[in-house]
Formats: structure tokens, sequence, C-alpha cells
């Protein structure tokens, strides 16, 4: 069951009024709706120039001889009300750090969502593991629980939901299956920060979660990442991996714990940048959903535009991502690729999102792959290509989903408005629209 995103919110101020009904679209010679530009990223000022002239100046760079990295780590745990938290060098290396604390290798099988960035995929190969792609729920974009738990198999190591656009996936049917199957939930909560199921923090609910700091991300320091658990024994396992075997806080010329391990270590300047960028976080987090909140109102009078789901159990998005769905029929047959072509054109950037990861060259070789034949045979992989059809990621990827970022939503409520409007407009002119 799922329910409306901003469901219930009733508007602060006057009904918005369609003041332009009658204006033409940009790309038919109109005036654009927006012209202004959205929100530059990162946002910045001489807090992060003094956080980063602080740590030039110490002399320790690095988190074996600096206290900045741990510091950021206390912060952010608490922050999220979690036991611990390891920073490490960007969210693949979060995932890949968390599947090396769990000895993942070769024979071993981890489900993932097909609709994700690819970096959910990568870190499970490079694991020489076989990555199980599971279909989406298309009307949350997230992934579809049910289809997750009959893909579950005696190889079955880990189950790795992406919390997509930073909304929250089913996690109380995902926990239910982890309990079900013996299977630990590891939460790709890389563009989540600060989204809550029931009023806890996503990161909170699997064994481990993994957060990204890349540029894009609602919380930015170019690369960087980070894991939260509230497990002990398993958070010392992952800084030993991301510390080439070794514990405490150094290195010595000897060999470590384990049989394989790595440096995914986060530096002294990133650890002193995210304490900075922090500073901003909750504020641009309750900007975002206020917004988000409101461009949903104004697109439920829009016949055949569709924002994402949420379970019932979400009580907060990150909206790293505004996801939604373009039903062409409501726009007299428009394709999406005009329809965003329409859109771009009044000033107002939008994407069609992740593919069919399924279907691409660069998943689908892998069952040629010599070491995985070795590994696995050919018989397997032929039947590993079967497993991934996902037909309904198919229909929502190939015609329907599309995508507002991040930085759109930290704008005023009259950019929402224009938002709407634009979309108003291309709606009504759709038929002169498609002839050009």
């Amino acid at each position: 069951m799922t329910a409306a995103a901003g469901a219930g919110l009733t508007l602060s101020g006057p009904q918005f009024v369609w003041a332009q009904q009658s204006a033409k679209p940009a790309i038919l010679g109109g005036s654009k709706a927006y012209t202004s530009g959205f929100s530059a990223w990162p946002i910045f000022d001489d807090t992060e120039e003094k956080a980063l002239i602080s740590v030039l100046k110490s002399g320790s760079w690095g988190r074996l001889n600096g206290p900045v990295v741990a510091r950021f780590e206390e912060a952010y745990a608490g922050l999220n009300g979690v036991g611990h938290c390891l920073g490490v060098s960007s969210g693949t290396a979060a995932l890949t750090t968390i599947l090396g604390a769990l000895d993942v290798g070769p024979g071993d099988e981890i489900i993932i969502p097909v609709y994700t960035f690819i970096a959910t995929y990568n870190v499970v190969v490079l694991n020489y593991a076989l990555p199980i792609l599971v279909d989406t729920d298309i009307e949350t974009f997230q992934i579809d629980v049910k289809k997750a738990e009959a893909a579950v198999t005696a190889q079955t190591k880990a189950i790795m939901p992406v919390h997509i656009g930073g909304t929250p996936a089913d996690i109380d049917a995902l926990m239910r299956l982890s309990e079900k199957a013996g299977i630990p939930i590891i939460e790709d909560a890389c563009q989540a920060h600060l989204a809550e199921w029931k009023g806890k923090k996503v990161g909170n609910f699997g064994l481990a979660g993994a957060f990204s700091f890349q540029s894009s991300k609602n919380l930015n320091c170019a690369e960087g990442g980070a894991i939260l658990t509230n497990d002990a024994d398993f958070a010392r396992a992952c800084y030993t991996f991301h510390n080439q075997g070794q514990g405490g806080t150094g290195t010595s010329y000897g060999t470590g714990t384990g049989t394989r391990a790595t440096n995914l270590r986060l530096t002294e300047f990133q650890g002193n940048l995210l304490l900075a960028q922090m500073t901003r976080l909750q504020q641009q987090v309750n900007t975002r959903s206020e917004n988000a909140k409101y461009l949903t109102e104004l697109l439920a009078d829009i016949p055949g535009i569709e924002p994402a789901k949420w379970y019932p159990g979400t009580t907060q998005s990150a909206y790293h991502l505004y996801m939604f769905r373009y039903l062409k029929e409501h726009f007299g047959g428009l394709s999406r690729d005009k329809f965003v072509e329409a859109l771009n054109a009044e000033g107002i950037p939008c994407d069609r999102g992740y593919g069919q990861m399924n279907r691409d060259a660069y998943v689908t070789g892998l069952a040629s792959n010599p070491h995985y034949l070795r590994i696995y045979g050919k018989k397997t992989m032929q039947e590993w290509l079967e497993r991934n059809q996902c037909p309904q990621n198919d229909k929502l990827t190939g015609e329907q989903s599309l995508w507002f970022f991040q930085t759109m939503l930290l704008g005023t409520r009259e950019n929402m408005e224009q938002i709407a409007e634009a979309i108003r407009k291309i709606q009504k002119y759709a038929s002169q629209i498609a002839k050009i």
C-alpha cells in the first residue's frame, strides 16, 4: 500500500490561480515560465573556507594523525541517532566496505533494485558475487519487496535496497523479509540524508547504511561517504576493512586481521568541510520538504503528472530527487522526450533518470565475462540473465519516469508555481508542440 507524497497538505496561503493559462509555451515562441535560474550548488561561505584553512594549517591532513574525521563521525552519528559512524572516501566506498566486512565473494548473491545508480551494481560485481536485479514498484520508484522475496535463494548473502531519490523504500516489509529469511539488510542511503521512517532516520534499520557526500548530494564534500550502524562489532569490522586490515588509529609495517582489505579512508579536509556543510543541512531539508509538498499540491491539478508515492511509514524524504511519472495519454500522446524538450525551453531542467540497467550491455556482458564463467558456468550465467527480467521497470523507464533535482527545491514557492505553470502550458498546447 502506498500514500501520495504530501498527502493531506493544505496550502498556507490563498489557492494558487493559474494566471497565464492563455500564454504560449516557450517552445512555441512564448515567454519562459522561469528565467532567473535555480539555486547554485554547492552553497558555501567563509564557514567552509575557515574549515579548510584550519586543517591546512594544522599540518595533520589525514585521519590517522588528525582529530577532525573522528569529530565528524561523532556529529553525524548523533544527527542520525545511530550508535556508530565511519567516514570513508565515497558512497561507493561505504558499500564496498560493508560488503567487505561481510566477506561477500564468489558464489554469493546480493539482491539489489534494478532502478538505481550503477555503483550499487558495481560493488557487487567487484566482489565476483552475483547481483540479482529486482523489479520496481512503479508507483514509488522503489524496489518491489514482494519480488525481492521471490528472488531469495540459498546463496543470498544480503539484500541491498536503495532509498531512491531520498525517499525510504518499504522498510517494514524489508525488515520482515530479513527476519524471515535470516539475511541482513544493507541500506543504500546514498541519496537519503536525514530521510525518516516512522520518525527514525534511515541507516538505523538494517545491519548498516551507506551514505554519499559526492558533489551532487544534499550533504557534499565533492567525494566522501559514511557508514552508519548500531552494531559495534560490525563497525569495528568496517573500520578494519577500510584501513588495510589494521585496527586502531594508525598503520604499521605488519599485516592486519582477516584475509583482505583496502584503503578507503576519509581525509581531514573532507571531514571539516562536511562539518561546515552540516550547519545548513537541516534548514535545507526543511526548505526542500516544504517546496516539494507545495509542488505536489499544484501538480495534483494536472492530469497525467503523478509524483512518486510514499510508503505509509515514510515521515520525511530527503528529496534528493523529485520523481514523477509522465502519462502521455493526458498530453494528447506527446512523447516524453518532447515534453522534456518543452520543459527545458521554459527554463526548467528535467531529466529522464535511470534506464534499464538489466538490458544494458555493461550489465548483460557479465554473462560472458570469463571470470564469471569460470566461477559460475555458462548455464548459471544464462539463467542469471533470465532472472533479471523487470517488466515494470521497463515500463517506468521506457516512457514515464522524470526527475527534478534537489537544487530546484531550494527555491521559493513562486518557483514551484512556475514549474507547475510551465507544465500546464505544455499540456494545453501539446498538439501543437508535437508537430515541431
